[in-house]
C-alpha cells in the first residue's frame, strides 16, 4: 500500500489557498469601495443601483459586500445573507447589465490585486454572475440553455 493510500486524504483546498498576501481585508475593501464607487458614477449601472439603494443605505449596503466577498475569497463567513432574492424582484435586469457589472469588477480587481489574484476573484465574480444569470432566467421562466459566459469586455 503507498504512503498516501495509508494516510488521510488532504482536505480540500481553497481556490485561493496560495494566493500570498494579495487578499486581505483591507484589499477586499478597497475592492468593494472602489467597484461601487465606479458602479455609481456608471451610466447603465447607476440609476439601477440608486433606485434600489437609498443614499443613505449605502454605508450597510457596503459593509454587507465587504462581508460578503470576505467571506468568499478568505472564508470568514462573516456573511450572512442571500444575495439572489434582491435581484429576482428586478425585472429589468438583463445580461447587459450584468456585462457592464464584470468589466467594472474586473478593472476594479485588476487594480487592487496582484495579477494572480486578481484572476482568481475574477472567476469568482464570472461564477457567481453566470448563476444569478441562470437563476433569474429560470425565475422568468426563460430558457437556461441560453445563458452562457458572458464575453470579456
Amino acid at each position: 500500500m503507498s504512503e498516501l493510500s495509508q494516510t488521510q486524504a488532504p482536505a480540500p483546498r481553497s481556490l485561493l489557498a496560495d494566493t500570498g498576501a494579495s487578499i486581505t481585508e483591507d484589499n477586499i475593501h478597497r475592492l468593494v469601495h472602489g467597484f461601487y464607487d465606479e458602479v455609481r458614477a456608471d451610466a447603465l449601472l447607476g440609476p439601477v443601483f440608486g433606485r434600489e439603494i437609498a443614499p443613505e443605505a449605502w454605508p450597510v449596503h457596503l459593509a454587507k459586500m465587504c462581508d460578503f466577498w470576505s467571506s468568499v475569497l478568505l472564508r470568514t463567513a462573516r456573511y450572512d445573507g442571500r444575495p439572489l432574492p434582491p435581484h429576482l424582484r428586478m425585472p429589468d435586469l438583463s445580461d447587459t447589465h450584468f456585462a457592464r457589472w464584470l468589466t467594472l469588477f474586473r478593472a476594479t480587481a485588476d487594480a487592487v490585486f496582484a495579477p494572480a489574484d486578481a484572476n482568481r476573484v475574477i472567476a469568482l465574480a464570472e461564477r457567481i454572475g453566470t448563476s444569478f444569470r441562470l437563476s433569474i432566467a429560470l425565475h422568468r421562466g426563460e430558457d437556461t440553455m441560453k445563458v452562457g459566459p458572458l464575453p470579456r469586455g
